[in-house]
């Protein structure tokens, strides 16, 4: 997120953004479009984002890391391993059923692509610093299987993202509670640290 003299000014701005991409998608937006719809001046909106590429990326930052600590705060379980794959599918869910990443997947996947295929960006550098310390964690008490945190951390979310943008490619076999369950199932084998289960 860029700096800003005033905090509630950008989340005004955001939450704009916001309601401006899911009535017209991301294309047609424009900063102005923002700007008249956060009942702010072009010059306050182009002082923090140049372009609205920009925008809609920090704009997708924020909505995911807010999914993020969603999913994760209502995770319960008793090892890190269950709260690892509980926030994973939690995390999943929410961005199946969240207004703005709906509208992404469904019409304007593309904005997605650079995410996907060619780098990582700001919340998934969040998501991996998370992993890596619950992975850290679930070695700790035993329900994570031995290796590089780092890798396995990377490892998990390239298999997350990917189901949770693969949605509508396997809808017509699986319903969404069986491709989270599945979901679960394959972290959960990836991840246990077989040697103390058996």
């Amino acid at each position: 997120m860029r700096k800003s003299s005033g905090r509630k000014n950008e989340d005004d701005i955001l939450d704009a953004a916001r309601a401006c991409v899911e009535a017209f998608g991301a294309r047609r937006t424009t900063l102005t479009d923002v700007a008249r719809r956060a009942g702010v001046s072009r010059p306050t909106v182009y002082r923090h984002w140049p372009d609205i590429s920009s925008l809609v990326g920090d704009l997708m930052t924020r909505e995911l890391k807010t999914l993020f600590a969603e999913a994760v705060a209502e995770a319960t379980e008793a090892d890190a391993l269950g709260r690892i794959v509980h926030g994973a599918t939690g995390t999943v869910r929410a961005v199946w059923h969240h207004s703005l990443f709906s509208r992404f997947l469904d019409s304007e996947a593309e904005l997605l692509a650079t995410y996907v295929f060619h780098r990582l960006g700001s919340s998934q550098h969040a998501a991996l610093e998370l992993l890596h310390a619950q992975i850290a964690e679930g070695q700790r008490d035993g329900s994570v299987r031995a290796g590089e945190p780092a890798e396995l951390s990377r490892v998990v979310l390239l298999t997350v993202q990917s189901i949770g943008a693969s949605r509508r490619l396997v809808e017509d076999t699986l319903t969404e509670d069986a491709l989270l369950d599945s979901l679960g199932r394959l972290l959960t084998g990836y991840l246990r640290d077989w040697s103390a289960a058996a």
